[in-house]
């Protein structure tokens, strides 16, 4: 079998309506003191949700609805790392060997602010990633009051690997 080097370019995105009184996990970290959280089947990580998308859409593996049918009750309140991690398995098994070059990041919500959490999500996505850090961008964005009950984030992400031919 044929194997060659190549660069893919992944793009994913993720939206959920808020709700009072429901935990906030952004790329794995909980916003302290946030009054409400996405309403989800699983936890609602937006971040690993998108990233999770951006992995599959660069080998046009489809996206983490295929995978994680909201459907099947054996997902709901799923941890979004297992999410990643089975998506990564998933890669490793089409793909003989590949990596992440770097990962650019929006979230855009309007309360509570993100600015404070940055640099500790920056890492928990670097670490995930095998990154360092000057590789991540994550950038925050409001609605500008358009949608203030709603979350979303978009995420791409390039990688480099040796593709089974």
């Amino acid at each position: 079998m044929k194997e060659f080097q190549s660069q893919r370019i992944g793009y994913g995105e993720d939206a959920h309506a808020l709700g009072a009184g429901r935990p906030l996990i952004i790329g794995g970290i909980t916003i302290p003191d946030s009054p409400h959280g996405p309403v989800a089947h699983s936890d609602g990580d937006v971040l690993f949700h998108a990233l999770a998308d951006a992995l599959l859409s660069a080998f046009a593996l489809g996206d983490i609805g295929l995978y994680f049918p909201p459907s099947q009750a054996e997902f709901k309140g799923l941890d979004s790392l297992v999410i990643i991690e089975r998506v990564w398995q998933l890669l490793l098994e089409q793909v003989s060997d590949f990596s992440v070059v770097n990962l650019a990041a929006v979230i855009t919500l309007d309360q509570p602010k993100l600015g404070p959490q940055r640099s500790v999500i920056q890492a928990n996505v670097a670490e995930l990633l095998n990154l360092p850090l000057d590789r991540v961008g994550i950038g925050f964005k409001t609605s500008e009051g358009l949608s203030p009950q709603h979350i979303q984030a978009r995420v791409s992400v390039l990688l480099r690997g040796h593709l089974r031919g």
